[in-house]
């Protein structure tokens, strides 16, 4: 069993937590994921290592309640334990100097892109972040990019914090301007987000990096649900990534995956809710 250890709510359906996991923290690297199963019958969740503690054997995690899984990991609390948490999996992010870089968090995607910039930062490259979600209320690390950044931008799609606008925008900006030499981009966010990063960058031949984990299921290599398309070929997710080239991958074909088990989450976000109200109701009774 892997101890939840601290519980942070970052919004009302963002949640992080510091999971206790010695083998894991070992051995992390940035761009690298987990999976995590609440229970013996839980389904397995591909989640991208937000930051990890080698000294106390901490993994942290952050996700946003979506659907039935997330939600309930969302309910546990320190001191509750999830049954499995394997990892570190699939390959970390390439790192080197190479020279300035942009990274670019959308949503949730802030927490896995903060250990890339990170790294990045301390390999020498000029780090320039670019962090955006719906409202201010789904912003969260800011103070933490910050560090480990030359520059931040934040964005809002509402305007109600930061630049009212989508994090393309500023990013076109910066690869427009010819007094920067923009080496390479990393993306993580919705895939729509990362879509448009790479139709971005594309005109300044600037190397994308997106990472996938999204699609993922087994995460092991053995179910085929994570198959990705690419210009030179079908790839896996789980063991091949989970990050790829922005520019070659099938963004059609992967948003018209991603929605294949949509009635299936339906289905059973529904039960879990119900579930949930009967058991309220019985507490309240007593």
């Amino acid at each position: 069993m892997y101890t939840i250890v601290r519980k942070e709510v970052l919004s009302d359906v963002t949640k992080l937590m510091d999971i206790e996991a010695p083998h894991v923290a070992r051995k992390a690297r940035a761009g690298q994921f987990i999976i995590v199963r609440i229970d013996e019958h839980g389904e397995r969740i591909p989640l991208t290592i937000a930051d990890y503690n080698r000294d106390a054997g901490l993994i942290t995690i952050i996700f946003q309640e979506v659907g039935k899984s997330t939600k309930q990991l969302g309910k546990l609390e320190p001191g509750d334990a999830v049954a499995s948490f394997a990892g570190p999996l699939g390959h970390p992010t390439d790192i080197e100097n190479f020279g300035t870089v942009v990274c670019v968090g959308g949503g949730v995607g802030i927490a896995p892109i903060y250990p890339i910039a990170k790294e990045l930062k301390a390999a020498g490259n000029t780090v320039i972040s670019i962090v955006g979600a719906r409202n201010r209320d789904l912003l969260f690390w800011e103070e933490k990019m910050k560090a480990v950044s030359d520059e931040l931008i934040v964005c809002t799609d509402d305007g109600s914090y930061g630049r009212k606008t989508v994090v393309t925008e500023p990013l076109k900006e910066i690869l427009g301007d010819a007094r920067r030499k923009i080496s390479r981009v990393w993306a993580i966010g919705p895939a729509i987000m990362m879509k448009f990063v790479a139709a971005a960058t594309r005109p300044f031949q600037v190397p994308t990096t997106v990472s996938l984990n999204t699609i993922m299921i087994d995460g092991t290599g053995m179910c085929g649900g994570c198959r990705v398309l690419l210009d030179d070929g079908a790839r896996f997710v789980c063991v091949d990534g989970p990050e790829f080239d922005g520019h070659k991958v099938d963004w059609e074909n992967l948003l018209s995956r991603l929605q294949f088990y949509r009635e299936e989450e339906r289905i059973a976000m529904q039960a879990y809710d119900h579930k949930c109200k009967l058991e309220a109701a019985v507490e309240g009774g007593k």
